[in-house]
């Protein structure tokens, strides 16, 4: 896994739909324009907003795009040609019903996979869309993504099921902000988080929950990032800060969110891992500790009814 990625994303309305051919190269010129652009500041990973295909359709549901057509097949082209991961949220059309997908595209224009969205709203579900079942985190060049889709933010559920698999950043596709939800994904899960929304306001937020980038009048946002970072809390660990300094100095990075008790460390130089020094000197991310927190208190409680 490389330790540094450019991560990208756009926060616009569409220009353009995919409901007919003149209106379709017209949304892809606009595209393509984006990542062009987002290419040039060295992005390796650039993000829409939720079904960005069917934003200005007449009517989202009846321009449902063909799972292995409609946009898809040009959005391929680009990311092949600009050798860009790339994520592209749709209505798409599957022999089970129509489901909100995110589709994650790599540098060599292959479907690398989908993220269903696990909660639509009441009024997708009344319309026909399914439900997705699962949070996968997939496998990049860079490190770990996963995705989740606008009302999948207000659900403890879907972070639960990212919890264990410590995914390095969550692309968050949406119609709304998400805003300070945003960064309580990122601190809970001790991940990146990098919003695309059909307006302005789209975020990258850090695994501190920093924030990072905003857009604001300028559509597109991107930020390099060290990936070789860790969250943890102060507890059992505050006390190694200094034996770590005196072994790797200013390669180690320390981020303080005191209030909250935890600090984020990172480590600069590309020969090793953070988590090999957390292991060294027998540190605990935050989230070990919480679920070593956990078996402690069941432990007890057998132990009382006894």
């Amino acid at each position: 896994m490389r330790k540094y990625a450019t991560l990208a994303s756009v926060s616009k309305g569409a220009v353009g739909s995919c409901e007919t051919p003149e209106s379709m190269k017209q949304m892809l010129d606009d595209v393509t324009v984006y990542l062009r652009r987002a290419s040039r500041m060295g992005a390796d990973i650039v993000a829409f907003p939720e079904v960005y295909p069917q934003l200005r359709a007449s009517n989202l549901y009846a321009a449902t795009e063909p799972a292995d057509g409609g946009s898809l097949p040009a959005i391929q082209e680009r990311a092949r040609e600009l050798k860009l991961y790339i994520v592209w949220p749709r209505f798409e059309r599957h022999p089970e019903g129509i489901r909100n997908s995110a589709v994650l595209v790599g540098r060599d224009g292959e479907v690398v996979g989908r993220y269903y969205k696990v909660f639509p709203t009441i009024g997708e579900i009344e319309s026909g869309v399914i439900p997705g079942t699962r949070c996968p985190v997939f496998e990049t060049d860079f490190g770990t993504v996963a995705i989740a889709i606008c009302f999948d933010l207000n659900f403890i559920e879907l972070r639960n099921m990212l919890r264990e698999q410590k995914p390095d950043a969550v692309i968050f596709c949406s119609m709304y902000r998400g805003g300070q939800q945003v960064h309580e994904w990122a601190i809970d899960l001790g991940c990146n988080m990098v919003t695309a929304i059909a307006a302005e306001l789209g975020r990258i937020v850090d695994r501190g929950g920093k924030l990072l980038e905003m857009a604001t009048y300028e559509s597109l946002i991107a930020h390099r990032i060290n990936l070789n970072k860790q969250q943890l809390h102060m507890d059992y660990n505050w006390d190694k800060m200094d034996a770590m300094l005196e072994k790797y100095g200013s390669d180690l990075t320390f981020e303080y969110y005191t209030q909250e008790g935890r600090y984020v460390i990172g480590y600069e130089k590309e020969d090793r891992d953070i988590e090999t020094i957390l292991c060294e000197f027998g540190l605990e991310p935050k989230n070990d500790y919480f679920a070593r927190a956990r078996k402690v208190r069941e432990e007890c409680l057998k132990q009382a009814e006894r």
